[in-house]
């Protein structure tokens, strides 16, 4: 049943929660108007850079936005999430979150209530197999932009997200108790094409990166590319 139209804004990583969440929301019904990041001013976004998710705003045809954050973190979001709601006149916030991260609430939802901003969370609750699947099923196409030792090696940089590689997550999760979707931080994604995507975004340089325990995409150079019918 769709829902009477409503404002949202889509809080946005460029991975595949909230790309999926995204396409949920516009399922719905949802009138999503913007695209919005939080950035705490003294984080690293080397698993989903910032200058990419411009390029995905364009190949989705949705404005993208950021805003900072900072210490201390909640009054920072409170504050932020309020000045969303009353600037873009919101109904909702959409949230690609998927469960509790150690026993915590969800931390938007509890930021949200300050100014009385409705969350939806789309994914919440759901097997993480069964949102991996059903991303595959919708024909995002997703690519592995960020992984971590001991989980993962240096190839796996740049690999795409299909049937064959979640069969390999799957044997390694058995060994070493991965969380499937990396809600533990062990990986990291981007999506370079989906249903909403009216252009393909194709990565033409890049190079591997590693930081410590930590590998990633450092992607130099960008192209989007029309989609035909």
């Amino acid at each position: 049943m769709r829902l009477d139209t409503k404002k949202a804004i889509v809080l946005w990583t460029g991975g595949k929660d909230s790309s999926l969440s995204l396409y949920k929301a516009k399922l719905l019904g949802y009138d999503v108007i913007s695209l919005f990041t939080f950035m705490p001013s003294r984080e690293e976004f080397l698993a989903h850079p910032l200058k990419f998710m411009k390029y995905q705003a364009d190949a989705l045809g949705i404005p993208h936005h950021s805003i900072e954050v900072n210490e201390p973190f909640r009054d920072s979001y409170e504050k932020a999430i309020h000045s969303l709601r009353e600037k873009y006149k919101i109904d909702v916030l959409v949230t690609g979150d998927i469960a509790e991260v150690n026993g915590h609430p969800n931390w938007i939802r509890e930021c949200s209530r300050h100014s009385g901003t409705d969350v939806l969370t789309p994914l919440w609750g759901f097997d993480r197999l069964v949102i991996l699947k059903e991303l595959l099923s919708y024909k995002f196409k997703i690519i592995f932009s960020c992984v971590k030792k001991p989980w993962f090696t240096i190839d796996w940089l740049g690999k795409e997200l299909n049937l064959n590689s979640l069969d390999q997550m799957r044997t390694i999760s058995a060994e070493t108790g991965l969380d499937m979707c990396g809600e533990n931080g062990e990986y990291h994604t981007l999506v370079v094409d989906g249903p909403l995507f009216k252009k393909n975004i194709y990565i033409e340089k890049y190079s591997r990166q590693i930081k410590n325990s930590l590998m990633y995409l450092d992607i130099r150079s960008v192209v989007l590319r029309e989609k035909f019918s």
